[in-house]
């Protein structure tokens, strides 16, 4: 089964072996992160880089032929693949794999690092051939397969329900990290990330155990229906005041409140 990673914007960092991605803030430190580097490293490392298509006719397919050699084709291609290049520098693209798999280093720094290389840097440019290959085969999959163009969908809006979350939990400071040094600007996001959560396990653990109630009273609970649940919403949580980790107010493993039945 291929595996994706579906996100959304330039400066998409690929960290780990499980591809978890999150976005840069934009500090005066920031590089812009070439989107084919970012496809070949997706490849490289076992997955297919799916990030939403916006204005498909002005994007451009690469080939190992000249454009001249399709004819009627010339104004989709934007160039032809290196191939030398990336046989000449093979070797260094296993051996930044391998290390990305062992946790050497980060794909993030990696990335960072290229972008800032020169234009004839061999490794930069190696993988930026590779991706030119793997974004021309997927650019083609967008336009034949709506299937894959839903699934992009679909994941895009479970990242845009995560991060409207963050921003409500968020809104105290208006959305905005204050804090001087890096250490305590990296506290906070990590508070954030573990209120965020919270707020998800709880609302996974209760909507199980709603749909388990339902079932347990006789009510057909369709499979089909259970994949248009989402653990991403806070209405029903009182997000003002301050957030207090008291692990001495822990409940007894197994104890849910009460669900709250509708009444006729």
């Amino acid at each position: 089964m291929q595996r994706f990673l579906l996100q959304d914007h330039q400066s998409t960092m690929i960290d780990s072996t499980e591809m978890s991605c999150y976005y840069v803030p934009c500090t005066s430190e920031s590089v812009y992160i070439n989107t084919d580097q970012v496809f070949g490293m997706a490849h490289l490392l076992g997955f297919r880089f799916a990030p939403r298509i916006r204005d498909l006719g002005d994007k451009r397919l690469y080939s190992f032929e000249k454009p001249a050699t399709y004819p009627g084709l010339e104004s989709f291609l934007g160039g032809t693949i290196n191939v030398k290049q990336m046989e000449a520098h093979w070797d260094d693209l296993l051996r930044l794999t391998s290390s990305l798999r062992k946790g050497t280093v980060t794909a993030s720094l990696i990335l960072g690092k290229l972008a800032s290389y020169p234009r004839q840097n061999g490794l930069a440019w190696a993988l930026r051939e590779v991706g030119r290959v793997e974004k021309s085969l997927f650019d083609l999959a967008w336009l034949q397969s709506p299937p894959l163009r839903r699934r992009v969908q679909v994941g895009l809006n479970k990242g845009e329900a995560r991060n409207g979350l963050a921003r409500a939990v968020f809104s105290n400071r208006l959305g905005e990290i204050r804090d001087r040094s890096y250490e305590d600007q990296r506290y906070r996001a990590s508070g954030l990330n573990l209120v965020v959560a919270a707020i998800i396990l709880w609302n996974t653990v209760y909507l199980a155990e709603a749909v388990e109630t339902l079932k347990n009273k006789g009510v057909e609970v369709k499979e089909e229906y259970l994949q248009h649940l989402s653990p991403l919403g806070w209405e029903h949580i009182n997000l003002t005041g301050d957030f207090q980790w008291n692990v001495k107010q822990l409940p007894s493993a197994g104890q849910l409140r009460p669900l709250r039945a509708k009444t006729t």
